[in-house]
């Protein structure tokens, strides 16, 4: 059986499978110096790069990558992923938007939908994420979904060419037993 990836719904976002068919949406952010400067891919130099990344993206149900298409317009602006690590026992979220969509909420509201479908589908109470030491924005966001620095860290992209200090957050859910 195929597995596949669910659509969540928030107020204002619908979270969906990526395909092959958002390659030129998507362009508009991977192609986005701004967006990707700290990020582990290198900006995407054409729309081909943006079809491989979508051709290569590989779900399960410890992975879930989704694209967050914005209601008001039926526009993907951005991507999500949460997946689980089994070494730490916990879900690293991660995301990526459009630069006109930065500072409205979307990463935030995207981040804690899928933080609560695995909480719901997974009984998952341990969240991680991490971010550049100057990506001031996207430690907002982890901040706003309820997670907490721990400590530092560094990362590398995928071609080797960037290092970054990194900020590291998690988050573990006070269980009831």
């Amino acid at each position: 059986m195929e597995f596949t990836v669910p659509t969540i719904e928030t107020e204002r976002l619908i979270l969906r499978p990526l395909t092959i068919d958002d390659a030129e949406a998507a362009f508009e952010w991977t192609g986005d110096e701004r967006v990707a400067k700290y990020m582990i891919y290198s900006t995407h130099e054409s729309i081909e790069t943006t079809k491989e990344w979508l051709n290569s993206i590989k779900v399960s149900y410890e992975k879930y990558e989704f694209g967050f298409v914005r209601k008001s317009d039926n526009k993907l602006i951005g991507a999500g992923s949460i997946r689980f690590h089994s070494d730490s026992e916990q879900w690293e979220i991660g995301y990526n938007i459009r630069f006109d969509c930065w500072n409205m909420g979307y990463t935030t509201e995207a981040s804690l939908a899928m933080m609560n479908f695995v909480r719901e589908n997974h009984n998952a109470h341990r969240f991680s994420a991490i971010c550049a030491v100057e990506n001031i924005g996207s430690a907002r966001v982890m901040e706003k979904c309820g997670l907490h620095f721990t400590g530092n860290g560094e990362y590398q992209s995928y071609d080797g060419k960037k290092t970054f200090i990194s900020k590291i957050y998690e988050l573990e859910d006070k269980v009831n037993d």
